[in-house]
């Protein structure tokens, strides 16, 4: 893993540590204030109120200690024993700061509750640990942290890399493919990645290969699929790239999409929080829903397919079924009708749609079911439209796959600013590039609040 992404993700731990560690405080003040009056003939304890203040040593001090014992350095598949050892030491080394600044400062607050802070943080940091683990080893988990790439260079180069990735702990990193530098030509590159769906792709080449280094960024620019170039023999200034390193040796990263960073993080929260609540909120008008399908017309209630997600790997979408049953079979029969330019198939009145269908459309609620896919991580709230797997394939425009760069989405700048109404594909991947290249929190709830008004009135729905 890049050291800067290793920052993040240890500034996010550290925050999450933080705030356990302060509300164990709470807790161990509530927990030894029913007793503290019967075992020493008191009435009341001290207010918590006057210890409030504690949290200004804890916040910053609690995060530094458990780095000091290289808490944060462990892989995520640490050993159970190892990892909360570490983390017991870390604990007692709180607890024995806060007795002494108790004592130096000489606040009146009892050594027990202090004691009781060590015990009950060391478990809620343990509950912590075990619910990540075990949210870890779920489908969503491995989606979270799993990244997958392709490595482009010379034998040697590519042998000597991945010698120093065996060598030590990958947390998810995996090696899906080896491309010789030397042999192999841009299109088998290409080739390798529509077909292994890679995260991004590791340069490892000699300083005589520039034209090629050169030949393989342009191909992924085009692909929207990141390039970490192991640049250890010049560090030159390139726009939009990032300086970083792997292993201990210096990596430019070129990159045309979001990085990871807090509004990352926040908007992955939203889009698990808003799925959830919808997801409940919606559940007697997803009965109503499936039932009217099941009555109306014969066939099952969903429709799945496969899409084209993150980096072009597929997956299953679901949508509350709009079509008959036939529908994929009766596709080739109404290829001269279709009105879209490009490998997208759109058709204005397609008689394969069964009139309550056609309502479902109007409104989007055949779309509904996504939320499901946004609940596993394979989709997100606001993101380019997910294609087909077979309509992504027939792409005339390499340069049209940089849509696939970031994660597909339940609407988008296309759901609001033509909807169906785009009949051109390269006007669609336009709006859906404008959409990754301004990316932000803002543009996000723009689009959602946006999308709202164009569904309910059914503008430009097929």
């Amino acid at each position: 893993m890049l050291r800067r992404k290793q920052q993040f993700r240890t500034q996010v731990h550290q925050w999450k540590d933080a705030l356990l560690f302060s509300f164990a405080l709470w807790v161990a003040h509530r927990l030894w204030e029913p007793w503290h009056p019967k075992l020493f003939d008191l009435r009341t304890i001290e207010p918590f109120q006057d210890f409030i203040w504690l949290f200004l040593v804890i916040v910053p001090g609690a995060p530094l200690v458990l780095e000091s014992v290289r808490f944060y350095d462990r892989p995520l598949n640490a050993p159970r024993f190892d990892t909360y050892l570490t983390l017991a030491k870390g604990c007692a080394l709180v607890t024995m700061g806060l007795v002494i600044v108790l004592w130096v400062l000489k606040i009146n607050l009892a050594r027990v509750v202090i004691g009781l802070h060590g015990v009950v943080s060391f478990a809620m940091l343990v509950a912590s640990e075990e619910i990540l683990r075990a949210v870890f080893r779920t489908r969503y988990g491995q989606l979270q942290i799993k990244r997958r790439f392709i490595v482009v260079g010379t034998p040697g180069d590519v042998a000597s890399l991945r010698a120093d990735l065996t060598s030590t702990a990958l947390d998810g990193m995996e090696i899906v493919a080896e491309v010789d530098i030397q042999q192999s030509r841009i299109p088998d590159l290409v080739r390798e990645i529509h077909e292994k769906a890679p995260n991004g792709v590791i340069l490892a080449a000699k300083h005589t290969y520039f034209g090629d280094i050169e030949a393989v960024i342009q191909a992924c620019e085009l692909e929207g699929v990141e390039v970490w170039l192991l640049a250890d023999f010049f560090k030159p200034q390139i726009s939009q790239t990032t300086l970083d390193d792997f292993r201990g040796r210096p990596v430019l990263v070129f990159r045309s999409a979001p990085d990871d960073s807090w509004p990352r993080l926040v908007k992955a929260g939203m889009d698990t929080v808003c799925a959830a609540i919808a997801l409940v909120g919606l559940a007697i008008p997803f009965l109503l829903v499936a039932l009217l399908i099941k009555l109306t017309s014969k066939g099952p209630v969903f429709f799945s397919q496969l899409r084209c997600g993150l980096n072009g790997q597929p997956f299953r979408m679901y949508k509350f079924r709009s079509m008959v049953t036939d529908a994929e079979q009766r596709k080739q029969e109404l290829a001269k009708f279709n009105e879209m330019d490009g490998p997208v198939f759109k058709v204005t009145h397609d008689p394969r749609v069964t009139p309550l269908g056609r309502w479902l459309r109007k409104f989007s609620v055949d779309e509904l079911p996504q939320i499901f896919n946004v609940l596993k991580g394979e989709m997100s709230l606001v993101g380019p439209r997910p294609l087909p797997v077979d309509e992504v394939k027939r792409f005339d425009d390499v340069a049209h796959r940089r849509r696939l760069s970031v994660k597909p989405g339940l609407t988008c700048l296309w759901q609001i600013k033509g909807r169906n109404n785009v009949t051109n594909f390269k006007e669609w991947v336009r709006l859906d590039l404008e959409y990754i290249d301004n990316w932000s929190l803002w543009l996000d709830l723009k689009i959602i609040c946006m999308t709202v008004p164009v569904v309910l009135k059914g503008t430009g729905a097929k």
